[in-house]
């Protein structure tokens, strides 16, 4: 019997908190009806024995508090919502309690932007995580010793696992559901849940915004000038020039800034108008390409579907209702 810890923190996210315990208390379910014992112990543990949620909306009853669980296999962290850093300070108890059954053997997932206490155990340091693209940036900047991977639904290194945004986290649920039960079993939940199961990448779901939550002017007036001249040429030399910065040091001060270097950016900003575009308007791929400032057609459709992780008339067919029916 595989033992599953769902941690119920303060402010977590009340569907990371069922949906996990449904998959695994359904394989139960799929197993037994196929007449096999169930392979699954869930409980849910917390620092009290009662959890109010979502303003006061929902409470969880845990099942056993986290001093009195000895051992566990598998460690699931739910999202949570608010601010992180003082979502961090309520749930601080956990933190010791995770690294001390992580070392006793343990696997430890987190769903979406579980990813922020998993991280502050110090046990991603030097590893990869994924987390929800929206707080890819404040990410970052609490937690520069991660290595966080744009776009990326799932990664797993040295039994640590965490997912993409909302709810992309079912495709890791079926990871580890695979893992412990089987293939078969996770085609099955798959099919019963209606999951898309080996879904990869989140860059479809991304929006782009920039980060501008910095302290250097210069290297934002560069960004504003980059987004209101999107259709003409933008050379990082002339970018350098115009804010009487060095290249060199211009690219280094914007890659701190923005976590992009120039050129990323430029490209960033303009797949995200493009997008837009794509999304709302009637124009065909070639007049989106130009309106955002590209000329080459091959050049345009492979920075999209590397941004993207879809071509340009995949993304239009996908988002646009009337370009679907056309």
């Amino acid at each position: 019997m595989i033992h599953i810890s769902i941690l119920v923190p303060h402010e977590a996210v009340m569907a990371s908190i069922v949906d996990p315990m449904t998959i695994f208390t359904g394989v139960n379910d799929f197993l037994e009806a196929a007449g096999k014992p169930a392979l699954f112990e869930v409980q849910l543990v917390g620092l009290t024995e009662k959890i109010i949620l979502s303003k006061g909306h929902f409470s969880v009853h845990t099942d056993v508090l986290l001093n009195k669980v000895k051992k566990t296999d598998l460690i699931i962290i739910p999202a949570t919502s608010g601010d992180f850093k003082t979502s961090l300070k309520k749930n601080q108890d956990f933190v010791s309690w995770i690294i001390e059954q992580h070392q006793k053997g343990a696997e430890v997932a987190s769903l979406c932007v579980g990813a922020f206490l998993l991280a502050s155990t110090g046990l991603l340091n030097g590893k990869e995580c994924s987390s929800h693209w929206l707080t890819a940036n404040q990410f970052r900047e609490m937690f520069p010793e991660v290595n966080l991977v744009d776009g990326r639904i799932i990664t797993e290194q040295q039994g640590l696992y965490s997912s993409g945004g909302a709810t992309s986290y079912w495709n890791l649920l079926l990871h580890l559901v695979e893992k412990y039960a089987g293939r078969e079993m996770a085609i099955l939940a798959s099919k019963i849940y209606a999951l898309e199961i080996d879904r990869k990448s989140q860059f479809p779901f991304s929006m782009f915004n920039g980060q501008k939550k910095h302290e250097d002017e210069p290297i934002k007036k560069a960004q504003e000038f980059i987004e209101f001249n999107l259709t003409g040429k933008i050379l990082v030399d002339q970018l350098a020039s115009k804010f009487a910065i060095g290249r060199r040091h211009f690219e280094r001060r914007f890659k701190i800034a923005t976590n992009n270097t120039p050129l990323e950016y430029i490209q960033r900003i303009r797949i995200e108008a493009a997008k837009k575009q794509l999304e709302t308007s009637s124009k065909n791929i070639n007049e989106v390409m130009y309106a955002v400032g590209y000329a080459d057609s091959k050049n345009f459709r492979t920075i999209f579907k590397r941004i993207t992780g879809m071509s340009p008339i995949n993304y239009r067919n996908k988002y646009n209702k009337e370009a679907a029916i056309a």
